[in-house]
């Protein structure tokens, strides 16, 4: 037998926070190093961050990155370790993995698969390493191998796929296998999204089958730059059998999983198949080579513990749960806010939101305990001393009721309601003075009376808007970050006030459509993350039907009947704006999915959703940062690119209309 031990570490880190960053790097080099580790993977461009956005093409930044790897080697000590970071090359940046043996620099390893689609934007910055081409670069006072390399280190041959190269049909890992590599690293970004971690599982076991090799896949956790949320899934895998899964959705600033495995097994394993042909004459550069003295270790024949909800039969609502609470809790101490400030409508929306607040709350005290959430947020003052959920979230959120004489008593008691449940400190603030104010200088300077037959949208829209005004400032005197409350759903037919319930600094659930948000509080009402408990209060909420609350009582107004039914709606939007269907495709799918609906009702809901789809665009710019957690949002920054001034598929529209009113008995 030849054991190693080898080690996968996640990292909470900041975009150019460096002592931050390089603080995380050494807690996790001390730990490994304890714990008897030879070969540590850390994540990918670990000194920078990964979401420094242009500031990596700054000559500042890559030469401070140098600084800060050249300080981090002292503590490499004893360790085999990659240590991710932006170098420049030849007049390009690339992405790049450092592979240090016990304090010295071994080489680079720069990724050949950069990440452009989506969320991703790597060309814009980097350049892709040539497949099998190999360099060398002054770095750190020396010459040192850069390229497609792959190293032998005391003995053990390790090579590297960096994140997207694993996610490629000509992964790097096949080649690597011809040239008898035993340990592959992937130091890996690897954003958090509905379904992923089922892919990630499959991408590192299957390559650790298929190239006879232990695979060490490490990743970020937390909300590194403000978008995406990183669920920290690190796994170790030998064989094609899991060895060690970190947990997800962690709080703590970094974490280590471990796992003892056998070179000698993998090497003849993989020497058994007869499609082995192995690479017999290498390039001499091709390999990095240097002596090492790896720790003795025992056998270990654990096996990897698995959460229970991981296993739950509702997956999805348990990792949103985890995701916006692990994203409100570093977007608002890394922006140091001293908390939130929601206008809590008594809606679904606004509920969901403060929902989240006390989810994370409660995930911060279980993982950390009082006194680790006190030393975590330890620029605020006043913090609880105990462990009471309910005074955490009445020190964290502020919420505000703003009626109008347009609200009903149904509203005002589900927001009072939610707020006690969860402990926020809760404000009814009456804006009808204000929305008198602001109609009288409307007709005072129009020379007419404002009627709801005339100024329909007018009339809804300044109601919301005089709301925001006090929310901010209520969030300016606190300290605290103002939470949009907009949905997706929303979003995609611009069915909210710009500077109304749009007002915020941090939108959250943009990228989750209302049917969703719907069922999830729900859930949250009746039963709630594994061990946590439900807020049964939220059935105020839920019981209702969604409206803005807007228009007189006597209109009885619902957002469906404004728009469509919700299922439907986010139907639409998936078959028009991710699959990218034109209408004529769109109101066939929809036929078939929906069919109690009639023909005309189709056309009239398909035209509705292309035409406001088209004419709110310059809304979803205008919207506030939302949390990536769907990889088929509508964030135009992050995910779906569209024109603010099109010529709104009238076309398609009236081809559309002309089809199936030619219809017999569409009439």
């Amino acid at each position: 037998m030849k054991l190693v031990k080898v080690a996968a570490a996640t990292l909470n880190q900041t975009p150019l926070a460096w002592e931050n960053n390089l603080a995380n790097v050494r807690a996790v080099l001390e730990r490994a190093r304890a714990e008897h580790v030879g070969i540590l993977c850390l994540p990918e461009l670990c000194l920078t961050g990964y979401g420094c956005e242009d500031m990596f093409l700054s000559p500042a930044v890559l030469e401070t990155a140098l600084d800060v790897l050249r300080e981090a080697l002292p503590f490499t000590r004893g360790l085999v370790v990659c240590l991710g970071l932006p170098l420049l090359h030849n007049k390009a940046v690339f992405n790049t993995s450092c592979l240090v043996a016990d304090g010295k620099v071994l080489g680079f390893v720069a990724k050949r698969a950069l990440a452009g689609d989506g969320i991703h934007y790597e060309p814009r910055w980097f350049k892709a390493w040539p497949r099998g081409q190999r360099s060398r670069t002054r770095a750190l006072g020396d010459e040192l191998p850069i390229g497609d390399v792959h190293f032998d280190v005391g003995g053990i041959k390790i090579g590297f796929e960096i994140c997207e190269d694993a996610w490629i049909a000509q992964r790097p890992g096949a080649e690597l296998a011809l040239d008898a590599v035993d340990v592959i690293l992937n130091p890996s970004a690897s954003h958090f999204a509905f379904g992923k971690r089922d892919v990630r599982r499959r991408l590192v076991l299957e390559g650790s089958r298929a190239f006879g090799v232990s695979y060490v896949y490490a990743n970020l956790v937390g909300n590194e730059a403000g978008r995406a949320i990183y669920d920290g899934d690190a796994v170790i895998a030998t064989g094609g059998r899991l060895m060690a899964a970190a947990p997800r959705f962690s709080f703590a600033d970094h974490s280590l999983i471990t796992a003892t495995v056998d070179i000698a097994l993998t090497r003849s394993r993989y020497g058994w198949l007869s499609s082995f042909q192995p690479n017999v004459s290498p390039d001499a550069e091709e390999c990095v080579s240097t002596e090492h003295h790896y720790p003795k270790v025992p056998i270990d024949l654990s096996e990897p513990a698995e959460a229970p909800w991981e296993r739950s039969s509702e997956l999805k609502e348990e990792e949103f749960s985890r995701a916006l609470a692990l994203g409100l809790f570093d977007y608002m101490r890394k922006s140091r806010s001293s908390g939130f400030v929601v206008s809590l409508s008594g809606g679904a929306d606004s509920a969901a939101v403060v929902g989240c607040i006390a989810l994370m709350v409660r995930f911060a005290l279980e993982q950390l305990g009082p006194a680790g959430l006190r030393q975590r947020l330890g620029y605020m003052s006043d913090l609880p001393i105990d462990g009471d959920p309910a005074a955490w979230v009445g020190r964290l959120c502020t919420t505000l009721y703003q009626p109008t004489r347009n609200s009903g008593e149904v509203t005002r008691s589900a927001a009072r309601a939610v707020a006690e449940a969860t402990g926020a400190r809760h404000h009814e603030l009456g804006v009808d003075a204000l929305v008198d104010e602001y109609l009288r200088l409307g007709e005072s300077a129009l020379g007419r009376k404002l009627t709801w037959e005339s100024d329909d949208v007018a009339l809804q829209n300044i109601q919301a808007r005089v709301r925001a005004p006090s929310a901010w400032l209520l969030a300016n005197v606190l300290g605290a970050l103002l939470l949009s409350t907009s949905n997706r759903s929303e979003a995609a037919v611009g069915y909210a006030t710009m500077d109304g319930d749009t007002a915020g600094g941090l939108s959250p659930i943009a990228g989750i459509d209302k049917n969703f948000l719907r069922r999830w509080l729900f859930w949250l009402q009746t039963s709630g993350p594994e061990g946590r408990g439900a807020i049964a209060a939220l059935s105020t909420v839920t019981s209702q039907a969604p409206t803005a609350e807007l228009r007189p009582p006597g209109s009885h107004q619902t957002d469906e009947a404004d728009l469509m039914p919700y299922e439907l709606l986010d139907a639409i939007e998936r078959a028009a704006i991710r699959d990218k269907r034109g209408p004529l495709q769109v109101f066939a799918l929809m036929s078939a999915t929906f069919p109690q609906y009639q023909p005309p009702q189709l056309l009239e809901w398909v035209e509705r959703f292309f035409r406001l789809w088209s004419r709110n665009q310059w809304k979803r710019e205008r919207y506030a940062p939302s949390f990536h957690v769907d990889d088929a949002n509508l964030d135009p920054k992050t995910w779906c690119r569209f024109p603010i001034l099109s010529g709104g598929f009238e076309r398609e529209l009236a081809q559309l209309r002309a089809s199936v009113l030619a219809t017999p008995g569409a009439d």
